[in-house]
């Protein structure tokens, strides 16, 4: 008996350890790309724009056409300050996100000047239906799309933060907009954006599969004196019309709630997406 119980116990052991590995591997494989826009149609997607009820998609600023959604500004007669937001129908909390866009045209008259060439995907955000009738942008963490204008540098997959703040290398960050590494895109090309959500931690930014952009603890503004606010745990997720024209071809998601809450898990899951250097075809 005592011979076969020691030389049992590699085998188990072995077991044991593969067990774990091919569950790891399993969850991992698991996580898929899901598509959040179907080619078709808005159905799964509200409409919230400035001066205008939830729902209203004034102007038919958001259109599907030619398998994009496309923001359009055609039956404008001046833009007037209606920034516009496409919401998901639910929300998420950690996350990898991908979006593929492009500026084409010309900006709409009235539309202010540094609008020009950018738009926005707004993570962790606002219900639209908690949003006042003439507020401009949700509550939330704003990854910012910018093309270039053909002269300057403008750094792509920027930081903006309508009612809320971040931590970046320790330290509350409270001015309203932040540069990323990201090179200058110019013209009319198809770009990638990605964002690494995870939950009240972590937020990361890629464009064309290049890290550009990492910061932490993302929260509401915060309130009475104090210097950190309440932390975003989820929220919405959203694209954005201000004022200049733009495709969307992909919006896609994968979600990381399931290894959310385990580490090896997670890391295991984000280096094996991550590993891929994912670069929209023109």
């Amino acid at each position: 008996m005592k011979n076969n119980f020691y030389n049992s116990v590699p085998v188990l052991t072995l077991i044991m350890v593969l067990s774990l590995f091919l569950n790891s591997c399993g969850t991992a494989s698991n996580l898929k790309w899901e598509q959040m826009y179907n080619g078709k149609d808005l159905s799964n997607w509200k409409i919230k724009i400035r001066n205008h009820e939830l729902g209203d998609n004034f102007a038919n600023t958001f259109q599907v056409n030619d398998g994009n959604i496309q923001v359009r500004y055609d039956e404008y007669t001046n833009f007037d300050e209606q920034f516009g937001h496409l919401f998901y129908e639910k929300p998420f909390s950690s996350y990898l996100i991908g979006v593929e866009y492009r500026f084409v045209g010309d900006q709409v008259k009235g539309g202010p000047g540094w609008a020009y060439r950018n738009s926005g995907i707004m993570v962790h955000g606002q219900d639209p239906a908690e949003m006042t009738l003439d507020q401009d942008f949700p509550n939330s963490i704003e990854v910012q799309l910018l093309g270039g204008n053909g002269k300057d540098e403008r750094s792509n997959a920027n930081l903006c933060t309508p009612g809320t703040q971040y931590v970046k290398d320790g330290k509350v960050m409270k001015p309203h907009c932040a540069n990323s590494t990201s090179k200058t895109f110019q013209g009319d090309q198809w770009v990638r954006v990605e964002v690494l959500v995870l939950n009240d931690s972590l937020i990361v930014h890629y464009a064309n599969g290049e890290e550009v952009m990492r910061y932490n603890r993302p929260q509401l503004d915060p309130v009475k004196g104090e210097e950190e606010g309440q932390l975003l745990k989820g929220g919405t997720i959203s694209l954005q019309s201000e004022s200049h024209p733009v495709d969307f071809r992909k919006v896609e998601i994968v979600n990381l709630e399931k290894v959310a809450d385990d580490p090896v898990k997670l890391q295991q899951a984000i280096d094996k997406l991550m590993a891929e250097k994912r670069i929209p075809q023109q």
